[in-house]
């Protein structure tokens, strides 16, 4: 790794990078400046291997990117770029790949009692336009998210119409006004408030931001859903010899998958049209979200940001 460098800000008076560290000749690690919360996001980067290329953005999971179930894994490296082969997977794709590290707990969303908690002004409004100027981008955006930002993947595009080409979800929970109890489960295991994030559970800004409320302000996005229907272990989860059922991560799977469910059938419904995939295997793993990722990229998401 070489020292952190300053770099250019497409908005220096707001939202503005801080510093680039370069990890390797295709990895950044952009340090940006928040207005909206206040604070340095640090962001991972691939590069594209040329310019006006498009950008794909990875939302972390509900652990920001960090370990707290205390397995031994460096600060920052539960994420996309820590737990699956970004750099393989996209070395000839001619794509930025993006994904924010930090704010666990927060759904990735903005919080209306919360103010270090607003995630969506940042991925949306502040962030796109540095990554924009600082690679020279195309300007078409993809968003992909797992478990507790699958949802938050596809609601950016609806709050967000005309930004986002492609969106995706990876065992996520797209019907999340009517999922309340297990919304607040998750939120309350970090000692977080579901009420504190969008008020009242099941009120107006819950319905607002439920991608099954919504699908047809996605109308024109292409849009890929994924869960695994059993919840069981399989190859696809690359677990350690003799790890077991899983059992958690299986009942947290099957969760989503209902959850999914809902989602696909209200959009065929709309006449919508969406990539819906239901996995035979896989129990809510990195390997199972490294593959509906991978799957997304090829069948929907990189075929709607080719420029």
């Amino acid at each position: 790794m070489v020292p952190t460098l300053p770099a250019a800000s497409a908005q220096p008076q707001g939202a503005h990078i801080t510093g680039i560290e370069h990890v390797n000749d295709r990895w950044d690690k952009v340090s940006v400046f928040s207005p909206s919360m206040n604070k340095v996001v640090v962001n991972d980067v691939f590069k594209a291997g040329k310019s006006g290329a498009p950008t794909f953005y990875l939302l972390p999971g509900i652990d920001g990117g960090d370990d707290m179930a205390g397995g031994g894994i460096a600060p920052g490296m539960k994420s996309w770029f820590g737990m699956t082969d970004i750099q393989g997977f996209f070395a000839d794709k001619n794509v930025n790949v993006v994904s924010p590290l930090g704010g666990q707990f927060s759904w990735y969303t903005n919080w209306v009692a919360d103010p270090s908690k607003q995630y969506q002004t940042y991925m949306t409004q502040e962030l796109p336009p540095l990554i924009d100027a600082e690679y020279d981008t195309s300007g078409r955006n993809g968003v992909g998210g797992l478990s507790s930002t699958g949802g938050t993947a596809l609601d950016y595009a609806v709050q967000m119409p005309g930004l986002y080409q492609g969106v995706g979800s990876y065992s996520g929970i797209l019907n999340p006004s009517d999922n309340v109890q297990n919304v607040e489960l998750t939120l309350s295991s970090g000692g977080a408030s579901a009420g504190a994030m969008w008020g009242p559970p099941g009120g107006p800004l819950w319905v607002a931001h439920d991608p099954s409320k919504n699908v047809e302000k996605l109308r024109g996005v292409a849009v890929y859903v994924a869960a695994s229907g059993s919840g069981n272990v399989g190859a696809v989860d690359r677990l350690p010899p003799g790890f077991g059922p899983n059992i958690t991560g299986g009942f947290i799977e099957r969760v989503v998958a209902d959850s999914t469910r809902v989602f696909a059938d209200r959009a065929n419904a709309a006449g919508v049209p969406i990539t819906y995939v239901v996995r035979p295997d896989g129990s809510h793993t990195w390997g199972l979200f490294e593959s509906e990722m991978q799957e997304s990229w090829n069948t929907t998401i990189g075929p709607a940001l080719a420029s």
